[in-house]
């Protein structure tokens, strides 16, 4: 069998460094686009910028609008084989319509019915839930059922079965997040199908989990050894929010905690490691006081950014917009970020930074720090 390569295209360039385009060397970049070779003097302006020039854009989808379209979709659409889940991703303005946030993180609003099922499977791409309204949803990973509430971050690493099924008369709408982009890019990517229904229908205020590994500062000695990602099925809403409103009492008395003034943050984590929850994706939880200002910052790798409460403006390069809960911010890799608390800000951030570190490739900047 033959195979016909489809001959790529140089483009002309012409500028300092560039040979003088004659016959012959036309001749010889039709000789280059035959046999599928690009050479470098062409390109570098490209493939090798004095700092990065990222594709995607600065973007703001604001949640009640994804709400709405969610709404409609639990009219029209049915949940079940083939569709798998009714998600709806975030479409990065930059990134030729492909379903990404950013290059590497994919950001959907999923939405369940009252008394509604979504069916077990499990792929290699890392997952997440985070809820910013709502509860009466279970999500079943690996047989245990782990509620969610408003607040909550979940994890679904990758290759674990999981369902979804919702418990009440409301329907519930919440953020996935997930290392598709990447997955995808890169070529590693597996999914198979489980039940059509979750093997656990009951409804513990806890799961199993976390009566194993959520104890602060515990671990339990059955359970020896690292795991790629965190084993905690759920970060609870009161840890996260009595973690900040200490860190801000703290600063109040005096006492350092904050990332800066009216600032305060904390990283999930996994307790077997002190690392990020899950090795492709971190993920952060941010309260800034009435007023607070950041630093301006920017950083190799790409963030979303989405309100959990309160009101704010969020500058990222030359675009700025009032922001409010549920609203959903992309902040591409080294464009820089300023958020301003109007009546006081909690947000939820979660990012690539942990591929990048494994790299060694991270870069970060603070305005007005030392270089």
């Amino acid at each position: 069998m033959t195979t016909t390569l489809s001959p790529v295209t140089l483009k002309a360039v012409d500028g300092p460094g560039q040979p003088q385009r004659t016959p012959a060397l036309e001749d010889l970049y039709r000789g280059f686009e035959q046999e599928l070779l690009v050479p470098l003097w062409t390109e570098i302006g490209d493939l090798m910028p004095t700092s990065p020039r990222p594709a995607a854009q600065a973007h703001l989808w604001r949640w009640q609008n994804l709400l709405r379209l969610a709404e409609r979709s639990g009219d029209l659409v049915p949940v079940g084989r083939g569709g798998e889940r009714r998600a709806i991703a975030l479409a990065n303005p930059g990134l030729g319509g492909a379903p990404y946030a950013t290059p590497t993180l994919w950001a959907a609003i999923q939405y369940l019915n009252p008394r509604e099922d979504a069916p077990v499977h499990r792929h290699t791409q890392h997952a997440f839930r985070f809820v910013v309204e709502g509860e009466g949803v279970w999500t079943v990973v690996d047989g245990d059922p782990v509620a969610m509430r408003r607040g909550d971050f979940l994890l679904t690493p990758g290759w674990r079965f999981h369902g979804h099924h919702n418990q009440a008369d409301q329907p519930m709408a919440w953020l996935d997040g997930l290392d598709i982009p990447f997955v995808h890019q890169v070529g590693s990517a597996f999914f198979e199908l489980g039940p059509d229904e979750v093997s656990d229908r009951s409804t513990p205020a806890r799961s199993r989990a976390e009566r194993l590994w959520a104890h602060p500062g515990l671990r339990p000695v059955s359970q020896p050894g690292p795991t790629p990602s965190s084993p905690i099925a759920a970060y609870r809403w009161e840890h996260t929010d009595a973690a900040l409103t200490e860190q801000l009492a703290l600063d109040d008395e005096g006492y350092p905690g904050v990332v800066e003034p009216g600032h305060a943050a904390v990283r999930f984590t996994n307790p077997t490691t002190g690392g990020d929850v899950m090795p492709t994706i971190r993920a952060e939880m941010h309260r800034l006081r009435p007023g607070a200002t950041t630093a301006t910052r920017r950083e190799v790798g790409s963030a979303v950014w989405q309100v959990f409460d309160g009101t704010g403006t969020v500058r990222v390069g030359e675009r700025e917009w009032q922001v409010g809960r549920g609203d959903l911010v992309a902040v591409p890799s080294w464009v820089p970020l300023t958020i301003s608390a109007g009546s006081g800000l909690d947000l939820f951030r979660f990012s690539d930074t942990p591929i990048f570190e494994r790299l060694h490739a991270d870069r970060v900047q603070v305005e007005g720090a030392p270089a």
